[in-house]
């Protein structure tokens, strides 16, 4: 927890900083206070370094000019003084939740995704940057998203932890009490799940939820409001409905002229160019809008890939070969009766779709309107795509949001606050109790409790396990019993994907056999290299015989 506090006591005043050199430079502002100008700070280092990873790995040599730029002009501005206009019941109440989100902070990771998907995406940022055609080596990898640049930026000694969405909490709840917008405080409890983690769910649902407050308390800044929006998107696609809703509500009600929407149209370019460069395509993963290069993946590796996401809408109960048999009727069926929680969870989800749109019915207010149809617009392609419950978890928040912001007052958002933190943190120390009382919750299994060595710092894992080996020009390492590549040495390669590689009839090669930076290419193997892949994936399940 001390080292968790003394990394957001160095991070949160360079991005404040960061902030009033964005205002200098291009006269673009959010909102006053200590959030505002937090905010504004992510989104302008978030670009940069999206932009210099094409270049140069975002290692410490670029941490420390960043740093030093940012807490030059936090003590040069004196922009510390926003500290001091807080009400003493304020700092209590902030100290309180401060304490709260670091403990949680603390715990060990267990989104599974951590060690398949966000630490390795993280090491090849901070070790080499964006890499052309990493989606060969690794598909997942071909994601990139630009929140994982942005902890890798700070994970060389600001937040080694890889700590950076309890950073982000903090922030929300002094969002929370510089606005006075309580209902916020009552989302806190849930999002401590993913403060563990670098997970991207979490900013996206914060930046959204702080987007829609602003939209609902009347914010007609559209050059922020569709900058932020685009630069929610791409961090996480699925979060289409923001940009829908803040461009109809910038044409419909605000009509501000098209030039204020050219900064956001800027990030959505920068974000599709990310795509192809990393994946080949420009939205991860969908294989649309082929522009011709050469480091795109195989059509094999993609369809294994959609082949995946569609047994993923069904919890992987059934085989693709099953689902392919479905009709209509058991796509739907089966959707909302698979066994355990998540099938609860779909059918709560579609009973908010119902019941916000025949709110929205009675409503009959313009905004309420276009908020309903951005996320009936990202419902229907999320149920198109891959139904999967963490797809569509950031509706419920809007949902509840929208027709909530009113009812919680300060008092009745502290007692939400209070229990329902009492609850997770119970749940994060003794998970014996979810994994008991709820087993079809997978991700408890992954949680180990409360230590008491989390007062310090951060709890993390170690494995490094692995074995290397070499097919063709590519030398790479492959963890050891272990399915994820959290901790191994770059270049590493699941197991999985080296057999979806010998099911595609192929296998990553380096572009230039010296240089990774240069990048992947997907190569179809000659009869010689099936046999080394094969021995490959021989050696592999027989490490320990």
């Amino acid at each position: 927890m001390i080292l968790i506090l003394l990394s957001s006591i160095f991070i949160i005043p360079v991005l404040i900083g960061w902030s009033r050199l964005m205002e200098k430079i291009s006269g673009f502002e959010l909102f006053p206070g200590i959030s505002g100008k937090a905010l504004l700070g992510i989104l302008g280092i978030g670009i940069l370094w999206t932009v210099i990873s094409f270049f140069t790995p975002i290692n410490i040599i670029i941490e420390i000019p960043t740093v030093a730029l940012g807490l030059f002009y936090f003590f040069k501005d004196k922009l510390y003084e926003d500290f001091y206009r807080f009400s003493k019941k304020e700092y209590y109440l902030g100290t309180v939740l401060l304490m709260v989100i670091l403990l949680a902070g603390s715990f060990h990771p267990f989104i599974l995704d951590h060690f398949g998907y966000y630490v390795p995406t993280i090491k090849w940022i901070r070790e080499y940057g964006l890499i052309k055609g990493i989606s060969n080596l690794d598909l997942t990898l071909g994601q990139m998203s630009i929140w994982h640049i942005f902890q890798a930026g700070f994970s060389n000694f600001s937040d080694p932890f890889l700590r950076i969405n309890t950073v982000l909490l903090i922030i929300y709840s002094i969002y929370s009490i510089e606005k006075k917008r309580w209902v916020h405080l009552c989302f806190l409890p849930i999002l401590l799940l993913f403060s563990q983690s670098p997970s991207p769910d979490l900013p996206v649902i914060i930046f959204s939820l702080i987007i829609l407050n602003e939209i609902l308390t009347g914010n007609k800044d559209t050059l922020f409001l569709f900058a932020y929006s685009a630069f929610v998107f791409a961090i996480k696609p699925t979060m289409i409905w923001l940009p829908i809703l803040v461009f109809l509500n910038s044409i419909v009600i605000l009509k501000p002229g098209f030039k204020k929407l050219l900064f956001g149209a800027g990030i959505l370019i920068l974000f599709f160019i990310k795509n192809i460069w990393t994946f080949g395509y420009p939205i991860f993963p969908v294989a649309i809008g082929d522009v011709g290069v050469l480091w795109k993946p195989s059509p094999e590796a993609v369809k294994i890939s959609s082949q995946f996401a569609v047994q993923k809408t069904y919890d992987m109960q059934y085989s693709y070969e099953e689902i392919q048999q479905f009709s209509m009727g058991d796509y739907i069926k089966k959707w909302f009766t698979l066994e355990g929680i998540k099938s609860k969870i779909n059918s709560i989800f579609i009973l908010s779709l119902l019941a916000f749109t025949v709110f929205t019915c009675f409503k009959r207010k313009k905004i309420i309107t276009l908020i309903c149809i951005s996320i009936v617009i990202k419902s229907i392609l999320i149920l198109f795509f891959s139904a999967q419950y963490r797809f569509f978890i950031d509706v419920f928040f809007v949902i509840f949001l929208v027709l909530f912001h009113e009812y919680f007052t300060q008092r009745k958002s502290i007692i939400v606050f209070s229990l329902f933190s009492m609850l997770i943190i119970s749940v994060l120390s003794f998970p014996g109790l979810i994994q008991k009382y709820i087993p079809s919750f997978r991700l408890g299994n992954f949680m180990t409790g409360f230590k008491k060595e989390q007062l310090y710092k951060p709890s993390t894992y170690e494995y490094h396990k692995f074995n290397s080996f070499e097919v063709g020009n590519l030398k790479f390492n492959v963890s050891k019993n272990y399915p994820y590549n959290f901790d191994t040495p770059l270049p590493a390669i699941s197991e999985s994907y080296i057999s979806d590689d010998i099911q595609a009839g192929g296998f990553p090669q380096l572009i230039d056999r010296n240089n990774i930076r240069k990048g992947f290419i997907w190569k179809r193997m000659t009869s010689e290299e099936k046999k080394e892949v094969e021995k490959v994936i021989y050696n592999i399940k027989n490490a320990d015989k």
